[in-house]
């Protein structure tokens, strides 16, 4: 008797689609993944050992191209060499007038010991020098000339001892401050930020996925890719001019990248799992569903920070340079070695679960919270839009008066030694004599010009010429009465350029030229705002084009570019108004008002943008999956929104994490970098993403997915849906 046994009660296995080349690639690296972790490892091995060898060092012009204190600089060190190296200040406060015989012999003293430490190249007598003395006679400003051109070669070793010595000469009555970019950088703080938000992140996957495994995954990419590229960076340096925050800035965005895009493929891995695909086939339909998303929102990310090139400063090429490595190693390490991970621990993606996770919070698949969500939003739209945008406008409206310039080291924390110096040199000598401006000029036309200067409205003093060897060019120092970050002083700075230097060199033929820290930074911030508008319309033009190809429409890549900029002024608003001094700036160690450097928001900019585009991806992708199965528009935005709700929000959490771990450094520039991005994120996730992403597709309807027919023949097929869906049914 033969018995036939019914398979009505399994479930039937999806259907699949021949996969693409990423799906084809996945599946490689799944069965040869011995090989792709040997290569990963002999990758890591080669950079470590050509940065070794051919490794440059950090270092940065911040000057603008072409500019009149560029001129200024450049005449500096080629006619004046011996004033080529870095210097401290050395502030010395008595009771008693410093010009007193006690106090001078000990100032004396002082000053011999500091000259014999490691770097100290010369030691100016306070004494003898004019300015040297404050005019109430009890502050003494003393320069340390050191052997070093760039404070960030300053070993922080020697410049610790520098602090130590100068504490040990300090008594009651007499207090001793060293001031300089070499101690602002001995006395950061380094608070291991890339850990901290590694553990972080780790605690956010424990509870998304509620598996050791699960959330192992996107950490072992990460550290991967943050390894590779990390040793990486000191080849860019090589090449190009990087300076010091930028490893700081890669290493950021490679952690809040490398977990996203990896969180992104196990959900979508669990999911095909859950289907009934087997390790290797899920591996692949993973790669060729996710893995596309993936690679075209770092894609975004690249075409944003390709824009800084075009800024044409040298500082900052060499950050986005050291940035897209960063991202290009990410993206290699989500499309080779995570399917090569999958080849070990895919079958066993759900052991090891965390006690206390319910295992249904931790399931694949869509969520009910988010479902209902998105239909509260279909139904109250047109609210949503008004609401989203009006809240956005009022976040981005204090930076209408944000204050731009160059943070010094009066905005450093109150218990370091170079805060405290400048603020002794402001008391002592006025506020202008932290940022005085250097105009070198043709020794023929250097009387007259110092004698112009001195009958200048808002210059306090100004130095006797001093020749180069040569004897053919002048330099003269010019004391603002207003501090560096004063409007004041910028007027100043055209004015002695505009009319001062003119009417010093009527009929001579000479030249004269503006320089100096402050000068500096007024004409890089205003080199800076004149080529933004270059920046901001390739970045979101390029970005455009890419959404066009990637989701076949013209509506969708022109409202994801209105609301990515209303994201990003949000969150200018919000570092405007931290930046104030009051109580958000306390919040995050802004305890001054403080300036802002013209080159964050640009940076913010091109960064943000692109990490917009990122969930702007996620979400779209498979809105389109819907889309192109149903014809629904209405299913497609509930659809989507439900399913990538919950995986949104936790990629967005994490890279928040990543973002605030920052904050606490002690430079403002990583500091406002942290704290503006992960209030964009904070901002895109819950206003623009499952806000108002959704209610203006519900508004717009089938609208949203038009495209003319000549670009329907002409555009590539990118696919970025993929090529098969989670139902089994082929897109």
């Amino acid at each position: 008797m033969t018995v036939t046994l019914s398979r009505t009660d399994e479930r039937p296995a999806p259907a699949r689609a021949r996969p693409g080349v990423l799906g084809r690639l996945g599946g490689l690296a799944f069965r040869r993944r011995g090989r792709v972790l040997l290569a990963w490892l002999a990758g890591l091995a080669i950079a470590f050992g050509l940065s070794s060898a051919f490794g440059g060092d950090f270092e940065a012009d911040y000057s603008a191209p072409g500019s009149d204190s560029k001129q200024a600089q450049d005449l500096l060190a080629q006619r004046f060499p011996a004033r080529a190296g870095d210097s401290l200040d050395v502030v010395v406060r008595a009771d008693a007038p410093v010009t007193d015989p006690a106090v001078r012999g000990e100032v004396t003293t002082l000053l011999g010991e500091l000259a014999k430490l490691p770097h100290v190249a010369a030691v100016d007598d306070p004494y003898a020098s004019p300015g040297g003395v404050s005019p109430d006679g009890r502050t003494l400003l003393a320069r340390l000339n050191l052997d070093v051109a760039n404070p960030a070669d300053m070993p922080v070793a020697d410049t610790e001892r520098l602090l130590e010595t100068a504490g040990t000469a300090a008594r009651p009555g007499l207090e001793v401050t060293l001031g300089g970019r070499a101690v602002q950088l001995a006395e950061a703080n380094e608070v291991g930020s890339e850990g901290i938000g590694l553990l972080v992140a780790a605690a956010i996957l424990l509870v998304m996925f509620g598996t050791v495994v699960a959330a192992g995954l996107p950490i072992g990419v990460a550290v991967a890719g943050l390894a590779v590229s990390g040793v990486l960076t000191g080849l860019v340096a090589a090449l190009l001019d990087v300076p010091d925050w930028a490893p700081v800035l890669g290493s950021m965005l490679g952690i809040a990248l490398g977990i996203d895009y990896a969180l992104l493929m196990v959900t979508r891995f669990r999911e095909w799992r859950a289907a009934g695909l087997d390790p290797e086939a899920a591996t692949v339909a993973t790669m060729d569903t996710a893995g596309r998303a993936v690679l075209v929102a770092g894609g975004t990310v690249m075409v944003s920070m390709l824009g800084l090139f075009a800024m044409g400063l040298s500082f900052m090429s060499g950050a986005a340079a050291v940035t897209m490595v960063a991202v290009f190693v990410v993206l290699a390490a989500a499309v080779t070695l995570f399917p090569a991970l999958l080849g070990y621990l895919g079958r066993w993606i759900d052991r090891l679960r965390v006690p206390l996770v319910p295992r249904k919070a931790a399931q694949a698949g869509p969520a009910r919270g988010w479902a209902w969500w998105g239909r509260l939003v279909r139904r109250r739209r047109a609210v949503a839009v008004l609401a989203g945008v009006v809240a956005l406008l009022a976040l981005a409206a204090p930076f209408l008066g944000v204050n731009f310039g160059f943070p010094d080291a009066g905005n450093d924390p109150e218990d370091t030694s170079s805060r405290q110096t400048y603020e002794a040199v402001a008391e002592g000598f006025g506020p202008g004599a932290n940022g005085p401006l250097v105009l070198v000029a043709d020794a023929s036309v250097a009387t007259r010009l110092a004698a112009e200067l001195t009958g200048t409205a808002g210059v306090t003093a100004v130095s006797p010429p001093q020749l180069n060897p040569a004897g053919d060019t002048a330099v003269l120092t010019v004391v603002p009465a207003t501090g560096p970050q004063d409007d004041a002083t910028e007027e100043l700075v055209r004015t002695i350029r505009d009319r001062v230097i003119p009417a010093a060199t009527a009929g001579t033929g000479a030249g004269a030229h503006v320089g100096g820290v402050t000068a500096t930074a007024i004409d890089t911030n205003t080199d800076i705002a004149k080529r933004l508008p270059l920046l901001i319309g390739g970045v979101v033009l390029l970005s455009m084009l890419l959404l066009m190809l990637a989701f076949r429409s013209v509506v969708i890549p022109l409202t994801a570019a209105a609301l990515n900029l209303l994201s990003v002024a949000a969150a200018y608003g919000l570092v405007a108004f931290a930046l104030e001094g009051g109580w958000l700036g306390q919040l995050i160690g802004v305890d001054t008002a403080t300036p802002l450097a013209a080159f964050v928001p640009v940076l913010m900019f091109a960064i943000l943008f692109g990490l917009s585009m990122d969930y702007e991806v996620f979400l779209l992708s498979r809105m389109r999956e819907t889309w192109v199965r149903t014809g629904d528009n209405q299913r497609a935005v509930a659809e989507g929104l439900a399913k990538t709700g919950r995986v949104i929000t936790a990629a967005a959490a994490i890279m928040i994490a990543v973002f605030a771990a920052f904050v606490p450094s002690s430079d403002v520039a990583v500091k406002v970098l942290g704290f503006g991005m992960a209030v964009a994120i904070l901002i895109d996730v819950t206003v623009v993403r499952m806000l108002l992403v959704p209610a203006v597709m519900h508004l717009l309807g089938r609208a949203n997915w038009w495209l003319p027919a000549p670009l329907e023949r002409h555009l590539p097929q990118l696919h970025v849906e993929g090529r098969a869906s989670i139902d089994g049914t082929p897109s």
